[in-house]
């Protein structure tokens, strides 16, 4: 059976790594964007990360520029609007594609995991869903993201065992989190 240990990456400086470095932890696994309405979700993902990292908790950001362009900057420049506005210290890798033919594999596998089951409900989804369905349907049956700070939380096994879109509260995916760490 495949997990995400079967996958490789590449880091901010190009050089693929393989995902089997972080096996035996729990990881959040995010795509992200420095320009996005989300972004401030830098702020409780980075809590979680000091508060559980000695748990065995690592958060994975990947930067995606496929929604309205909101992650335009280099890598450079991505890794230094974080560290500066939020002060991350979790592992950024380098800019990917998360839909269309060019959709990182990684991200093909934790959506055929956990697909997309939509947004929720509320006014401030009904706006995200109106964007996010004009962008993804360039991507046809490839749009495997709905939008920035899609979260996946993966067991210490290497198994998806969660999917967030980025309207999920932040308390509910410091809960599942939680839970994995205390069940592995």
């Amino acid at each position: 059976m495949k997990t995400v240990y079967d996958f490789t990456v590449k880091n901010k400086a190009g050089e693929e790594i393989s995902l089997k470095t972080y096996e035996g932890k729990v990881l959040l696994i995010v795509n992200t964007a420095t320009g996005c309405g989300f972004t401030p979700h830098y702020e409780p993902l980075e809590e979680m990360y000091k508060e559980m990292k000695e748990q065995g908790f690592e958060i994975l950001d990947f930067p995606c520029n496929q929604f309205a362009n909101q992650a335009p900057g280099s890598d450079e420049e991505i890794q230094t609007f974080c560290t500066m506005k939020y002060g991350t210290d979790f592992p950024r890798f380098a800019k990917i594609d998360v839909n269309g033919e060019t959709a990182d594999p990684l991200f093909v596998f934790l959506s055929e995991q956990k697909p997309f089951e939509g947004f929720g409900k509320g006014l401030k989804v009904a706006a995200l869903k109106k964007f996010a369905d004009m962008n993804n349907k360039t991507y046809g049956d490839k749009a495997y993201i709905g939008w920035n700070f899609t979260k996946f939380l993966i067991d210490r096994k290497g198994n998806v065992i969660a999917r967030f879109e980025p309207t999920v509260d932040m308390k509910e995916v410091k809960k599942a989190v939680a839970a994995a760490l205390e069940e592995s």
